[in-house]
């Protein structure tokens, strides 16, 4: 989301007052001042942890955790009622996160959450129930595979760094480090394939002796850069010796200044790994030119290049392969250089894809951690699924479910007892609720030793798949059920699209369901949705993308309560499976259950149906905390159908019967499989990059304006728009043709007034369908405000009151405003007289106020970022406050309260104002 001023409805009362007591001050540096306000449904108020602030002038809506959130590679992102309300600022302690309440997309403040990666952050794990759940049992074993990709070769290794000048990077003021440790095979012979490592989004520096990183760039004064990029020397020690030039590359300054770019970092990792390419190939040319680490190592063959990414890393060496094929555009590019080396593949460990634009021509191979509690939804799922249907299909893109690892322990510097700087197990422990999966101990969570050996057990053998051409590793990797002995005692399971799948029943193309239910990945309405808020635990591949209702992800749902009772999916046309060994299914159940038993029917043109045979699907170990609902691959043999003489070439219809007596299983997909691993070549797709155009609203009419769309690449293609509503983020999509050189035409409606109000974004976001890739996938217009705020002043309307009435002040405005504007008074001291104090106010009034009532009396000018505050509605002049005296049976003297406005940079704006009570008679 572009950090821009929205239009807006309010959620704020408009008579609101508040403050903070010195009980809940927070420590050194002081923070803004704060009022907590009331939701616009929730009369108790905003939930702990919550608070309207004046941060600067200007109003955001904050949160505050009860300790530090670790710098992670999931986005924090603030929801209210179920909706997205925008992504927040971080503070330099690590607990406090901030958005601008101009930035707010929703229309009131309604159950409002904070979510990483569908993860909630604002409430303990496991609070939906009290009941500690037994622990989870690992799966059975898989039988080993002909080949074990873990094993060390025959080389022995030698590492050394190399350090060059940094980068200038488009939208990072600060250069960004050119930083690598090289392992290579000492003594090889011939040009050796290369493997580059990128690392996630983790802390940038550390003071020794302290336990608290932080994210900036350049390090302070007295901080080290901690070294994320040595991390995964084991992974490179490994690939070395069976004869990979290897180097990982530090990316500290792409994470220390990614919080205000749109993508993440995305593009400037691209253009970091580029950059490093570019020199490995300068270095292949005149290797006396290159460093000693390098030239200690055999000569690179960048002819054959694996990219391995960990987390943001993951998304960055995927835009880098994509980058590779289909040129960005130059302004948001990083590197200028020629294209001078060929991926083959690459490999993606808990990866984000914030765009959800996967490379559909490259192979990947992307291991999901089944105790990520960072990318806990394990988005990288998209990068196998969003490649379906989108380009040839050739290209294998394996998912790799690793049961009981976490987020950080492939990285040997963002793991305790091994890190140089502080480090944790993102995925949390609590004692008192230990997680059944994932917390130590458990049958089925992995130590960091046995995380890591699997990581580099299935980094070998992607590299060995998509580089060295091994088909006999293929078995490992494409949900043949085969398992690598190097990674023992991990239970790791696979599945992937691509490769030599050919007609498919996709869920999400055009199918007629019966028996069973059509049901959509990503919608907040329960009687279409795929899982329910009930269901305890997520799936991977329903993660949500930025529309709240998303078109084109879809899931057959079955539900059974008796056997027997037959689902049918239906294509639009009859698919062909001629030649194909079998029909591959995608299927998942329910985490922890056992046994689910469907039988397998297909039925050709002229109505002749043969059963192919019967599955069983077991699901996964499975917590309320684990995205665990993943598909697990099963294969039929299609001898039955060619026995039973069907039209291979017209399959009409496919259909799955329980055999089990009740339960739930979801189909992701079907396809016709045959094995091989089909040689893969860049195909002509289209690049969709959308750009942003800032204009001024203007002082009166409507003008029209074109959001910059660039399309580049070759041939033509499919991409899905969608266009949001920037007061309420609801979003409409439509399907679009797009080829080179020819823009989507996107048009914005801009109207022109000379009333105040804030900035408004018109937000599009574009994802890939047929023959397209998509680099930037965010963009719209942004129509500045070019009109003053109008004056406030404040004048009293019941100055002088007798106790038990309320004290009344008007705030009013010189204009009318199109959004509501705000004013903010503190309590001062009026000298030489009675204060009104804490004891002469309504009680529930100091209490929404303080949050408690203290005691002992206080003077109200002595509490401490205690002020009263007034919202004027859009399209009004005034709005007042009150402050609400008690009458007491104590005779006293007449008692006052001194109010100073405020301007927008917490200065005093006019003169103290006094209000005045009297002692009842």
């Amino acid at each position: 989301m572009i950090r821009a001023r929205r239009a807006w409805a309010t959620a704020i009362a408009v008579l609101t007052v508040a403050g903070v007591s010195p009980a809940v001050a927070y420590a050194q540096p002081q923070p803004p001042d704060v009022r907590p306000v009331t939701a616009a449904n929730d009369e108790d108020g905003l939930p702990p942890g919550w608070r309207i602030t004046n941060t600067d002038g200007e109003q955001t809506l904050e949160w505050r955790s009860p300790r530090p959130v670790p710098a992670g590679d999931a986005r924090v992102e603030f929801h209210a009622d179920g909706k997205l309300v925008g992504v927040p600022d971080a503070e330099e302690d690590g607990r406090t996160f901030r958005l601008p309440l101009d930035d707010a997309r929703t229309a009131d403040l309604a159950d409002l959450q904070v979510l990483a990666a569908g993860r909630r952050l604002d409430q303990k794990a496991d609070a939906r129930d009290g009941r500690s759940p037994s622990a989870a049992k690992p799966p059975g074993e898989l039988p080993a595979g002909s080949v074990d990709p873990g094993k060390p070769g025959s080389y022995r290794t030698v590492t050394g760094e190399y350090a060059l000048a940094p980068v200038r990077l488009p939208g990072f003021p600060a250069p960004v480090e050119m930083r690598g440790v090289v392992v290579a095979p000492k003594g090889a012979t011939g040009k050796r394939p290369v493997a580059l490592f990128l690392h996630g989004r983790h802390a940038t520096c550390y003071v020794p002796g302290s336990e608290e990183p932080n994210i900036d760039w350049p390090c302070a004064k007295g901080a080290k850069p901690i070294p994320s990029h040595r991390g995964y020397l084991r992974d490179q020690e490994l690939l070395a010796s069976q004869g990979y030039v290897t180097v990982s590359i530090s990316a500290n300054g792409v994470n220390g200044q990614d919080g205000n770019v749109e993508d993440g970092g995305a593009q400037a990792r691209s253009s970091l790994v580029r950059s490093h390419l570019a020199r490995w190939a300068d270095w292949a040319a005149k290797p006396a030119a290159a460093p000693a680490a390098v030239r200690k190592a055999p000569k690179a063959d960048l002819s054959r290049v694996l990219l391995v990414g960990h987390s943001r890393g993951g998304e960055g060496v995927n835009r880098a392969a994509m980058d590779s094929l289909y040129p960005p555009p130059p302004a948001q590019d990083g590197y200028r250089g020629k294209v001078r080396w060929n991926i083959r593949g690459t490999v993606l460990i808990g990866p984000t894809i914030f765009g959800h634009n996967p490379v559909p021509d490259v192979p990947s191979l992307t291991i999901l951690p089944g105790c990520d509690g960072d990318v806990s939804d394990l988005q990288g799922q998209v990068y196998a699924d969003g490649t379906r249907g989108v380009s040839r299909g050739k290209a294998l893109h394996s998912a790799v479910y690793m049961v009981g690892a976490n987020h950080n322990y492939f990285n040997s510097e963002w793991t305790p007892g091994q890190a140089q700087a502080p480090a944790d197990d993102d995925f949390g422990h609590d004692p008192e609720r230990p997680d059944p999966v994932c917390s130590p101990g458990t049958a089925t969570r992995l130590t960091a030793d046995q995380q890591h050996r699997a990581g580099a057990t299935y980094i070998a053998a992607a590299a060995r798949l998509f580089v060295a051409g091994d088909d006999r590793v293929r078995e490992l990797l494409d949900g043949s059920g085969r398992r690598a002995p190097s990674a023992d005692p991990a239970r790791v399971l696979t599945h992937a699209v691509g490769a030599n799948r050919g007609a498919g029943f996709l869920p999400d193309d055009s199918v007629k369901v019966t028996g069973g239910r059509l049901c959509s990945a990503i919608d907040p309405d329960p009687r279409v949705a795929c899982l329910n808020t009930e269901a305890g635990g997520n799936s991977p591949h329903f993660a949500h993308w930025q529309p709240e209702r998303e078109r084109g992800r879809s899931a057959v749902a079955l539900r059974w309560t008796a056997p027997g009772s037959a689902v049918t999916v239906r294509p639009a046309k009859p698919l062909s499976v001629k030649d194909a060994k079998s029909l591959a299914l995608r299927v998942f159940v329910p985490p922890n259950s056992t046994g689910t038993q469907l039988d397998v029917s297909v039925t050709d043109a002229s109505g002749k149906r043969a059963n192919l045979g019967r599955v069983r699907v077991d699901g996964l170990p499975g917590s309320d905390r684990t995205s665990s609902y993943w598909a697990r691959e099963v294969r039929v043999p299609l001898t039955a159908a060619t026995r039973s003489g069907l039209d291979l070439r017209r399959i009409a219809s496919l259909e799955l019967t329980p055999r089990t007596r009740s339960g739930q299983a979801w189909l992701m997909d079907a396809w016709a499989w045959s094995p091989g691993t089909p040689a893969v070549q860049e195909a002509p797709l289209t690049r969709v990059d959308l750009g942003r155009l800032k204009v001024k609203e203007g002082d009166s009419g409507v003008r029209t304006y074109r959001v910059p769309v660039r399309a580049s690449g070759k041939g033509s293609g499919t991409v899905r728009l969608y266009v949001l509503d920037p007061a309420t983020g609801k979003a409409k999509d439509r399907l679009v043709t797009v080829r080179p050189g020819h823009g989507i035409d996107v048009t914005v409606q801009v109207k022109g007034n000379k009333r105040f109000a804030w900035d408004v974004s018109h937000d599009v976001i574009v994802k890939a369908v047929r023959g397209t890739v998509v680099g930037s996938h965010a963009g719209g217009v942004l129509a500045e405000n070019d009109d003053p705020k109008p004056k406030i002043t404040v004048k009293p309307v019941a100055g002088k009151v007798t106790e038990g009435q309320p004290l009344k002040w008007q705030v009013s405005l010189s204009a009318p405003a199109d959004v509501e504007v705000d004013k903010r008074m503190r309590f001062v001291p009026v000298p030489g007289r009675r204060e009104l104090s804490t004891a002469d106010v309504d009680r529930q009034w100091l209490t929404d106020l303080l949050g408690e009532v203290p005691d002992p009396e206080v003077p109200l000018s002595q509490l401490n970022y205690a002020y009263l505050w007034v919202s004027v509605p859009a399209g009004k002049t005034s709005a007042e406050v009150p402050v609400p005296t008690v009458r007491d049976k104590v005779a006293e003297p007449t008692e006052y309260v001194g109010i100073q406005p405020l301007d927008d940079e917490d200065k005093p704006q006019g003169p103290v104002l006094t209000g005045t009570v009297l002692d009842a008679p």
